[in-house]
């Protein structure tokens, strides 16, 4: 597998082994993990490049970036040498008492590309524990207990993390136990507007309901924000939102967190989307790409924030057993000097350019594409019944990502009305598979 080929399809989809295997695992797996029917999902044998492989032979285009991890794209080589090396000589190490060389080297890495002077980092496994670790910051570095976040928001399932998601599927099995004091404000989405706002006015109107919000309580720590919201739909806010949150938390002395989980490492053409509006937070967090395949994450901070946390004493309040993995630290080392070597900003930019102007020209062919919005290969397709009323269209969305599938083709529905075609293949994908892409959303949106 080169990693650059279009699809080759020697099954039905799924085929029988992915079947056998997804009957397999509905007897041991908790049936809320993996969703499964006769047409989903394929299991995956391999990967490299923007291609994925099934158990039972066909060959895909990932335009997922598998969650958007894969910037660089699967098994890249660099990253892959980094982890046989590191497993070879420390497969596992003592993040918090014995730490790595690797954990060191990372870090300065981080502070090296992050903006401003967000020197400090708190490493951990998975995206909802950079965000955990950053609330606990805020909390600390203020003496406050209240967060702000916003409408569509997703920033993991975790209980920290939950409490400032906003999808209320999420969340209500668990409302009594999320003891975290969040307020959701409305996300200033141009397409749909907040009632009372326009696309004009819906920043200025948003900016508005924050300054609100701090200006009746005085126990707020921190607004957090993605600065696009990811899982939410590919929602990009206005200019001038980023930098008016920016200056509205400094008014009124709380902490502006961005988390840039989806939206780092050059997914958006650069190397975090807070950079496009020029903002530094107190507080970013990062994860998914960070490592280009491995369970690493990472809260970084102005260092006169992370102060708030006491020095150590010999028992950290705040770590993991795989806190700064060898494994992770290395492929991280690897996976950022790469991305400086390929200039990998703007290759995201310019084929996200190039993809935009082919899905805004295939939304003029197509009446059920209701919204094309995005920055670099962060791309959301919003589905509608109607293009007049905007009515959401979970179940086409449903469709065009099965047959997708069927030729070839692996997208994700995202969206928190779940009818968005959410793109972020591999910044590395070559031109070819991406007209592949137009041409294949093209010819289902045309027959389903």
């Amino acid at each position: 597998m080169k990693g650059d080929q279009l699809p080759e399809m020697v099954t039905t989809i799924p085929g029988p082994r992915s079947t056998a295997l997804a009957k397999e695992l509905r007897s041991v797996e908790c049936r809320a993990i993996t969703y499964i029917d006769d047409s989903f999902p394929v299991f995956w044998e391999a990967a490299r490049g923007s291609n994925v492989l099934d158990v039972d032979g066909n060959l895909y285009i990932d335009a997922s970036g598998a969650f958007a991890v894969s910037n660089l794209g699967h098994s890249a080589d660099e990253v892959v040498e980094a982890l046989q090396q590191q497993a070879a000589s420390l497969l596992h190490g003592m993040g918090d008492v014995h730490p790595s060389a690797a954990k060191v080297e990372v870090a300065k890495l981080l502070d090296e590309i992050t903006p401003g002077d967000l020197g400090h980092a708190i490493f951990g496994s998975s995206g909802a524990e950079a965000v955990e670790a950053a609330i606990k910051t805020a909390t600390l570095a203020t003496g406050r207990p209240g967060l702000i976040a916003f409408e569509g928001a997703y920033h993991g399932l975790t209980y920290g993390a939950l409490a400032v998601t906003h999808r209320k599927d999420f969340r209500q099995p668990f409302e009594d136990q999320l003891g975290v004091p969040v307020v959701h404000l409305p996300f200033p989405d141009p397409y749909r507007p907040p009632a009372g706002s326009d696309a004009s006015t819906c920043s200025d109107f948003c900016l508005q309901r924050v300054r609100e919000t701090l200006e009746s309580s005085q126990q707020t720590a921190a607004v957090i924000i993605e600065p696009i919201q990811g899982r939410g739909g590919e929602v990009v806010p206005p200019e001038d939102f980023l930098p008016g949150l920016r200056k509205v938390c400094d008014e009124f002395g709380v902490l502006l967190i961005c988390d840039e989980i989806f939206t780092g490492f050059c997914r958006t053409g650069e190397w975090f989307a807070a950079d496009h509006a020029g903002v530094v937070p107190d507080l970013m967090c990062l994860g998914k790409a960070l490592s280009n395949g491995f369970p690493v994450s990472a809260c970084v901070g102005r260092p006169q924030v992370m102060d708030a946390w006491a020095e150590s004493s010999g028992e950290a309040i705040h770590t993991s057993t795989y806190l700064g993995h060898p494994v992770g630290c290395a492929m991280g080392i690897a996976t950022i000097r790469q991305m400086q070597r390929l200039k990998l900003d703007r290759t995201a930019a310019e084929k996200g350019e190039w993809l935009m102007e082919e899905l805004r020209a295939l939304s003029a062919r197509h009446e059920r594409i209701g919204n094309v919005r995005g920055k670099g290969l962060m791309v959301g397709v919003e589905l509608v019944k109607d293009r007049s009323s905007k009515e959401p269209d979970s179940e086409l969305t449903w469709k065009v990502v099965q047959e997708s599938l069927r030729r070839g083709l692996i997208l994700l529905g995202g969206g928190h009305r779940r009818n968005v075609l959410s793109i972020s293949p591999p910044l590395t994908i070559a031109v070819e598979q991406l007209e592949f892409l137009v041409d294949t959303l093209d010819d289902v949106l045309g027959t389903t």
